[in-house]
């Protein structure tokens, strides 16, 4: 009796079955991708000048955020759910009475207007960045309430939905000032 040979089985077009179902997988499956701040930096300048501005202290307002995420805000502490209220009332002062549309109380020891309003943020090096983004969407939000209020009083309309022109108009009235400071050890 012959011996019956085992047939083998052919495994040539194997390595090209796998590097097409690694292509398709390469090709089909999406990425997730991180998304920073939507923030947009002043051009970059190898020779600054060197300008020297004063600024009122009263034009100032002071927001820091220390390494257990507490808000102080003008010397005083202060939940982030008041934060845009307050950054509100500070920024729409009209302490001069120069500015024709601010609604803010006039008090005389707070921002003189809106154009010398400026917000100063300052955090701790060990501050989380969630209370961080909390703290600057707060303040960014204040001033987009500020014009969105401005652009319904005078066109009638949302400030998203003016045309080049008019928000341009809507931005010298309240223009956004904030300055954030290098981060360090502010205490907590």
């Amino acid at each position: 009796m012959a011996k019956r040979e085992v047939p083998e089985i052919n495994a040539g077009s194997m390595a090209d079955i796998a590097f097409l179902l690694l292509i398709f997988f390469l090709v089909t499956t999406t990425m997730d991708v991180d998304k920073g701040l939507n923030r947009k930096l002043p051009p970059w300048d190898d020779s600054p000048d060197v300008v020297e501005s004063v600024v009122k202290e009263k034009n100032v307002f002071t927001v820091l955020l220390n390494s257990q995420d507490q808000l102080l805000v003008e010397d005083e502490y202060m939940d982030v759910r008041d934060l845009r209220a307050a950054a509100k009332e500070f920024i729409d002062n009209n302490g001069d009475g120069t500015c024709d549309v601010c609604r803010g109380t006039g008090d005389p020891k707070s921002s003189d207007n809106p154009i010398k309003a400026v917000v100063s943020l300052q955090n701790d090096r060990g501050t989380s960045y969630e209370a961080y983004i909390m703290v600057q969407n707060e303040l960014v939000a204040a001033y987009n309430e500020l014009r969105n209020e401005l652009s319904q009083r005078q066109f009638g309309k949302p400030y998203n939905d003016l045309g080049t022109d008019a928000q341009k108009f809507v931005q010298e009235k309240y223009p956004q000032i904030i300055s954030e400071a290098e981060p360090v050890n502010i205490g907590g």
